[in-house]
């Protein structure tokens, strides 16, 4: 069959916007892995990439050119009007076209997207086992429920991800990339790449939870790490890539799985630098892992420390302190790793007094990357059956749940301060705008290694 796999992630920056920074210009995972998967399968496989159309005429367009047989869409909450605009449009121009909706969002609010008649099939959960089966039965001609609940797959069982799926629609129309996904800090060269090496958290946040337990299951599914080595070093010969970053939520909740891939990476000779997400506890607890990850090319952690009041951290269950955030910042610093600070205002709750104790630990922290958003309650969390029964929810459309700090999206807030906050919260004390100036200074002029060369090339010129 021929299957168009639509990605609509255009809530943000609209169409014709593809390569400019992370929402615009890296893959879907799960669309890539699901291409590999159907490919596999013997089905002809493409995609219409929103980011890189020109609009909705152009959308119609190429269904006209294409003609597929099924048109795949995933959906998270925010992508809610593009994709149902999609469908709209599907349904118009190819009205004999096979519709199926999956992602976040059906899975969490399945209410929401199901009653939609135009979409054939929704499919929750992951996705892997049940699409394919769902289009076999489809070639079958056997009848099928409109809903479809997906199995979990062993993730070591699934091919890679399919990168070139992007790459080449992107380059369709024009878009000539020096790397297959956009790099967005100077730690982290291009060629750039995103891997992802399991599905799940452990944790507990209300902000999360239970809706990631609802799509990934109750536990961290991880790939062998030997798995995981396999992709980089595809990935290595396919684009030569130098540097990456995980995507995982976690990747750092079992210190063996990380040592023994740290062990790996070095082991098949990789020296690309990358990032990845951990957590405050994690790395005060852990600190020989910091050391081991860092040696092997680390250099940077995005950390999810929330909030600078110990009050606010219980009460959204994020299992941290603002002591273990100062800690292990203080960790970063000792091996080099960059911070990027994620941290939420406006959080429910949250007083003002609160919110400049999160403002006093940034200061403190001192992050190389600030990464600042709004609470934005987004449905299957706690915090969103909170804010729905105590009546706060200002969302009123699906585009508002964009993490963008562009205002509050809860009642009781008072915006004018919040955005006052939000400009403190980013801007440096004097002494450590003097010392990252100095580090920098330093890094452009002064170090060994730079003066030995300079003094090298003017004797060997001279």
């Amino acid at each position: 069959m021929h299957i168009s796999l639509v990605y609509a992630g255009i809530a943000g920056k609209g169409f014709d916007s593809i390569g400019q920074g992370m929402d615009s210009g890296w893959i879907s995972h799960g669309l890539a892995i699901l291409s590999a998967v159907l490919k596999r399968e013997g089905h002809q496989v493409d995609l219409l990439d929103l980011r890189s159309l020109h609009g909705w005429e152009h959308f119609r367009e190429e269904l006209l050119a294409r003609r597929p047989d099924v048109c795949g869409l995933t959906m998270m909450s925010v992508d809610f009007n593009p994709v149902m605009q999609a469908v709209d449009v599907i349904t118009e121009v190819l009205p004999d076209c096979h519709i199926v909706v999956g992602g976040p969002h059906p899975t969490l609010a399945t209410a929401e997207v199901l009653p939609n008649e135009k979409i054939d099939h929704v499919v929750i959960q992951e996705g892997e086992i049940s699409f394919p089966q769902l289009l076999r039965d489809l070639e079958a001609g056997k009848e099928r429920e409109r809903l479809v609940v997906d199995e979990h797959p062993d993730l070591d069982s699934l091919p890679y991800a399919d990168h070139d799926l992007f790459l080449d629609e992107w380059r369709r129309w024009g878009y000539e990339a020096e790397s297959p996904e956009a790099p967005f800090v100077p730690e982290l060269p291009p060629p750039f790449v995103t891997v992802i090496a399991g599905r799940g958290c452990i944790y507990n946040c209300a902000f999360c939870k239970p809706g990631e337990s609802l799509i990934f299951g109750n536990r961290v599914r991880r790939r062998s790490v030997a798995n995981v080595i396999g992709e980089l070093k595809d990935l290595r010969e396919r684009y030569a890539f130098n540097s990456f970053m995980f995507h995982d939520d976690c990747l750092t909740e079992n210190p063996r799985w990380v040592r023994e891939f740290c062990e790996a990476y070095q082991a098949e000779g990789f020296t690309q630098p990358f990032f990845c997400q951990s957590r405050a506890d994690i790395i005060v607890k852990h600190e020989e892992t910091v050391a081991a990850m860092a040696a092997v090319g680390l250099k940077g952690y995005f950390i999810g420390f929330e909030s600078g009041s110990d009050r606010v951290l219980d009460f959204i269950g994020k299992g941290t302190t603002r002591a273990q955030n100062l800690e292990a910042a203080r960790i970063c610093r000792k091996y080099g790793i960059a911070i990027w600070a994620n941290y939420m205002l406006g959080l429910p709750t949250e007083t003002p007094d609160e919110v400049r104790e999160t403002i006093s630990m940034l200061k403190e922290i001192d992050p190389d990357y600030y990464s600042p958003a709004f609470f934005t309650p987004h449905p299957g969390s706690r915090l969103y059956d909170y804010c729905v029964e105590n009546d706060l929810m200002l969302i009123r459309d699906h585009d508002e749940y964009a993490r963008n700090p562009s205002g509050p999206k809860i009642k009781g807030q008072d915006r004018e301060f919040l955005l006052r906050a939000l400009v403190e919260s980013q801007r440096r004390t004097p002494a450590n705008a003097l010392k990252r100036e100095a580090r920098r200074l330093w890094r452009r002029y002064a170090r060994p290694d730079k003066v030995v060369r300079k003094a090298r090339a003017l004797l060997g010129g001279g």
